[in-house]
């Protein structure tokens, strides 16, 4: 969100993000619950509640999150991932099968090739960001755009779900969009590198180098974004158990 905006949420993104995971957090762990979209769904609404009524929900800034999640049950691995986050899952054998919610790049395509007339570090880019910024919010949980968490539990049967049996997968990597520069914006490894690094060395290393790539390129000269850095979030998995 562009600074200086209001958002019409008295308590903020991270509020939100933490609020949305702790109950989506039990929902998927309850034996009773249902789909993961299900489980997605009542966690919103249940976070709708929480706001008190203090907030203005319908806000077009209302806070908003990326949401990816994994379960295993009767032997298998079921997952969901909405907007910018990507799973990769390892097979037994080494290949992989990546899951990432393209949704939002499509969308936001001819904005975004806009912002590369721009160095980020350029006086003029704030108001080019800004710009960005409401075109994102206009395709935002709309048909023909993406679909984010936010106040209505609707957006849940947007997202993209599946399951696998277990017994064939070797590890799941979770990733937010800041996490997986590495590879899909930077192109500076492959998604099996990315699950490797982790896996040998912990989430703090690919961040690392994330935050190595971004550095060498404060200006957005080399690889073009619409933030020099992001927020980076990392999940591990090699045992999977009911």
């Amino acid at each position: 969100m562009p600074p200086g905006v209001e958002s019409g949420c008295a308590h903020g993104v991270a509020w939100f993000a933490r609020m949305l995971g702790t109950a989506l957090l039990a929902r998927v762990c309850d034996p009773a619950s249902g789909l993961l979209a299900d489980c997605l769904r009542a966690a919103i609404d249940q976070v709708r509640a929480q706001h008190g009524g203090t907030c203005d929900l319908e806000h077009p800034w209302t806070p908003t999150a990326t949401v990816i999640a994994i379960r295993v049950r009767g032997g298998d691995l079921e997952y969901l991932v909405l907007a910018d986050s990507s799973l990769v899952l390892t097979s037994v054998g080494g290949a992989t099968q990546v899951v990432t919610d393209r949704r939002l790049d499509t969308a936001l395509h001819g904005t975004r090739s806009a912002l590369r007339e721009v160095p980020l570090r350029h006086p003029d880019y704030a108001a080019a960001f800004r710009s960005h910024m409401a075109a994102v919010v206009s395709h935002r949980n709309s048909p023909g755009g993406f679909w984010v968490a936010a106040a209505d539990p609707v957006v849940a049967n947007y997202a993209l779900t599946g399951s696998c049996r277990t017994a064939g997968v070797e590890s799941a990597l979770l990733v937010s969009d800041g996490a997986s520069r590495l590879s899909d914006l930077f192109g500076l490894a492959s998604w099996a590198e990315l699950t490797d690094i982790v896996g040998r060395d912990g989430p703090a290393e690919l961040i690392r180098q994330v935050r190595v790539a971004e550095a060498s390129d404060p200006d957005g000269a080399r690889w073009q974004r619409s933030k020099a850095t992001d927020d980076a979030t990392v999940v591990y998995c090699d045992q999977f158990n009911d």
